[in-house]
């Protein structure tokens, strides 16, 4: 029985277009993993109790605020929005030719492009939908959320893609810019966030063994470094997060997904760290680019998505943590597998280590105008990155979360269109994930809070 936890001006517009351009794809090259630190010293069993008990406690945080005017309209764009199949497309702006010689290069955009419904739009537009409380059988904008969660069921079970491809969609800005996986792993998030919510158990079971195809696709193409190959991108570090949310969201909800992913997931994220200071060093553009996951040369990038993925392996390794402890001291548990828990729970403390000394840098940072203003102005990529450190601050709780909640607040809410909508100002401009992930910012107070259950799950121990 395993401890798991259940369940973020003309000018620069016009240099935009060519400080944003595709990079051409790079091979990933595969770092060995760092040497484990020693085991930590055995507690007694009175110590270990106090600890787990203190660590898997949530965070002390006050309710959830209303949901105010600026989140309701923009939930209510959505809804407007949203194609008759139930998904949505990028909601306008341009999109990659796929026409030229060679099958692609270059943009096309108008009112004659084609906009279809693809999944990694439509995944965070229900995210946004599932975060406001919405539910699928009843209630305002239920409908909309039922048809988005059949529209990806749907979706995910035509695939039959060997690759890590689970789209025939191939020209969105958001496999452009933050990588072109990203449907992948946007789609096993949303996987993930939807368990329990379905009124029916044919779909509960569908959406398991979805989730379950999925997180078999990411596991099979992830690299020993914990990257993907062919996952370019201008900023592909931001795909990267959002698979290591997505990896760790599925491990929390009981889907079969191995140790030894989140493991080679966090060897990624730890890339860049400097863990005496908690700096990350910058890895340029596109996948393979300088000392990791390409950036774009933008420090909010690699610091949120970095800081993103780390916290919720740090969530999970909560309820891990009490699991080994309780093995590390019983009278019953055989020599080996007591070392084996004390060599889990050395790992343990070295990952718990990274996300510390990360998340006290981003902090120290968060008020610093150059760090937040990111690429200079708001585009999806900067709204995800704030959704990924608030959702880290949130967790900690505190002056620092506190002050990032009321600036993103006012931030947000005065970049936000008279129809109810949020746009890019460069690189990723299209409106439906824009908005949805300004949402997500705005109600990162009501983000699921680590709570510690018992799962009966059974999961892949990480290989030796």
């Amino acid at each position: 029985m395993k401890l798991r936890i259940l369940p973020l001006a003309a000018s620069l517009m016009w240099a935009a277009q060519f400080l944003c351009a595709e990079p051409a794809p790079v091979a990933e090259v595969t770092k060995e993993a760092p040497p484990a630190q020693p085991a930590t010293p055995a507690e007694k069993p009175a110590e270990a109790a106090k600890r787990a008990e203190e660590t898997t406690k949530p965070a002390d945080l006050p309710p959830p605020k209303p949901l105010g005017d600026p989140v309701k309209n923009g939930l209510a764009w959505l809804a407007k929005v949203q194609n008759s199949d139930g998904g949505w497309g990028q909601g306008g702006g341009w999109r990659t030719n796929l026409q030229t010689d060679g099958g692609g290069g270059g943009r096309v955009e108008g009112a004659n492009v084609p906009d279809p419904s693809d999944l990694g739009n439509t995944a965070i537009a229900l995210q946004a939908f599932l975060r406001a409380g919405i539910k699928l059988d009843t209630g305002e904008h239920s409908q909309a959320a039922a048809k988005a969660a059949a529209f990806v069921l749907t979706q995910l079970e035509a695939d039959n893609d060997d690759s890590l491809f689970v789209t025939k969609v191939r020209d969105t800005q958001l496999q452009s810019k933050i990588g072109r996986y990203v449907d992948t792993f946007l789609a096993a998030q949303i996987l993930s966030d939807l368990k329990g919510r379905f009124p029916n158990t044919t779909d509960e079971e569908r959406r398991s063994k979805l989730l379950d195809k999925v997180v078999a696709k990411i596991q099979k193409h992830q690299a020993e470094d914990g990257a993907f190959a062919g996952n370019s991108g201008w900023a592909a570090t931001l795909s990267q997060g959002i698979c290591s949310r997505a990896l760790n969201t599925a491990f929390a909800a009981g889907a079969k997904v191995d140790l030894a992913a989140l493991e080679k997931d966090h060897l990624q994220n730890a890339t860049g760290l400097d863990r005496a200071t908690g700096a990350v060093a910058a890895s340029g553009v596109g996948v393979g680019a300088g000392s990791g996951v390409g950036d774009a040369g933008v420090e909010i990038y690699r610091y949120a998505s970095k800081l993103g993925g780390m916290t919720s392996f740090y969530q999970n390794n909560t309820g891990r943590r009490v699991e080994l402890e309780k093995t590390a001291q019983a009278p019953a548990s055989t020599p080996e597998q007591k070392e084996q828990a004390k060599d889990e729970i050395s790992k343990i403390d070295k990952a718990d280590a990274d996300q510390k000394v990360l998340l006290k840098q981003v902090a120290e940072r968060a008020g610093e105008k150059g760090f937040v203003a990111g690429f200079g102005n708001n585009g999806g990529e900067e709204f995800i990155s704030y959704m990924n450190i608030g959702e880290a601050l949130r967790s900690k709780g505190g002056d620092e979360w506190t002050k990032w909640d009321k600036s993103m607040t006012t931030t947000l809410q005065g970049a936000q269109n008279a129809d109810g909508s949020w746009a890019g100002l460069h690189c990723i401009t299209g409106r439906t994930f824009c908005t949805a992930s300004a949402l997500m910012v705005l109600m990162t107070d009501r983000a699921p809070a680590p709570v510690v259950v018992k799962n009966e799950a059974e999961n892949t121990p990480a290989a030796k």
